[in-house]
């Protein structure tokens, strides 16, 4: 479920990094509203993800799926540099996601716990 939810944090990273570039610098406020709201939506999603996946792992996927997503909605839909360069280094992005997937297990929550109230 975790991997779901840090899914759905990543979706939201796209949409808001795709309408704060909308927002041409605030200047457009309902693109600019919808980067914040949706910025916001996507770190609590995080946070949620957080809860029961590693923080390193769940940070690098979320930047990493928001960062691909951009740049393939970037180069579909706003015309940016399609270059195999650029291409190919996304394509290195997504290889080091599924990785981080594949090696990556969840927390086990009792874990969690213990190591919660040793710190508290």
């Amino acid at each position: 479920m975790a991997w779901l939810i840090l899914l759905l944090a990543a979706a939201c990273e796209v949409v808001w990094a795709i309408t704060l570039k909308k927002s041409d610098g605030f200047t457009h406020m309902g693109y600019g509203v919808t980067a914040v709201v949706f910025m916001i939506i996507s770190f609590v999603l995080l946070a949620v993800a957080m809860k029961s996946l590693p923080a390193g792992t769940a940070y690098a996927v979320w930047t990493g799926l928001g960062a691909l997503g951009a740049a393939l909605i970037g180069m579909m839909i706003l015309g940016e540099d399609r270059g195999l360069g650029r291409i190919i280094s996304l394509a290195l992005v997504l290889a080091g996601v599924v990785g981080l997937k594949y090696f990556s297990t969840e927390e086990p929550k009792a874990a969690t716990d213990a190591s919660a109230r040793e710190k508290g």
